[in-house]
């Protein structure tokens, strides 16, 4: 990000990557599959270190054998243990599930609460996690920061460093805020397809008139 840019120019700069990948990706949504607000929750708990793909080849078996948040509290970990144990680090997770539906079970009559602070008291739950259960269950304004936001926001020049926490916070200062939760969405499939880690492919990228990367690579000649 350019020391030179003022807030409204990262503003400006932020809508028009919002509008340029709202017409790229019409229908943005999240790539996990769930049906009950809290199967989103311990779905993205296992998404950590993990890919969605192989989280959505698990959880259909999670869920049928554990249908709410008091079938969890009354789980077995070592069963739970089981059934996620492709997904890496699933002696945390299956613990952290079990958690999850003791204490949605006993402190919030057996539903996901709907801010910031209580999500944030559940085991393995972090600020990209609650912020996704806002946006997609609750429908309230949301930075989802995962490694795809930092990294493309970067590139763009809207945000600096890699803590999430404060990337989060730079974007919800310019960020159109109705939409940033799509925006996030968007982002992920950007990442996927064009924005690749690594390669990016600057010249097939819609975001390429306003992202300091690649406007970079084509003032010195190097655009692709």
């Amino acid at each position: 990000m350019s020391k030179t840019k003022t807030n409204k120019d990262l503003v400006k700069q932020a809508h028009r990557a919002v509008e340029l990948l709202e017409q790229a990706y019409p229908d943005p949504e999240c790539s996990l599959c769930y049906k009950k607000p809290h199967e989103l929750l311990m779905s993205v708990r296992l998404a950590a270190q993990c890919t969605d793909a192989r989280v959505n080849m698990v959880t259909p078996e999670l869920f049928e054998t554990y249908k709410t948040p008091q079938d969890f509290a009354l789980a077995d970990v070592a069963d739970v243990e089981r059934i996620i144990a492709s997904c890496g680090l699933y002696k945390t997770k299956a613990r952290d599930l079990v958690g999850i539906g003791k204490m949605l079970t006993e402190e919030f009559g057996g539903q996901v609460p709907d801010t910031m602070e209580e999500l944030l008291r559940l085991p393995g739950v972090g600020r990209k996690t609650a912020n996704l259960v806002l946006g997609d269950v609750f429908g309230k304004p949301a930075v989802v920061c995962d490694t795809h936001c930092i990294r493309i926001t970067n590139l763009l020049g809207l945000t600096v460093g890699k803590d999430a926490t404060k990337v989060e916070m730079q974007l919800r200062n310019i960020l159109p805020m109705d939409r940033a939760n799509d925006f996030c969405h968007r982002l992920v499939l950007h990442g996927r397809a064009v924005c690749v880690a690594r390669r990016p492919q600057c010249g097939n990228c819609v975001l390429n008139v306003c992202c300091d990367h690649a406007l970079g690579l084509a003032a010195q000649g190097k655009g692709k």
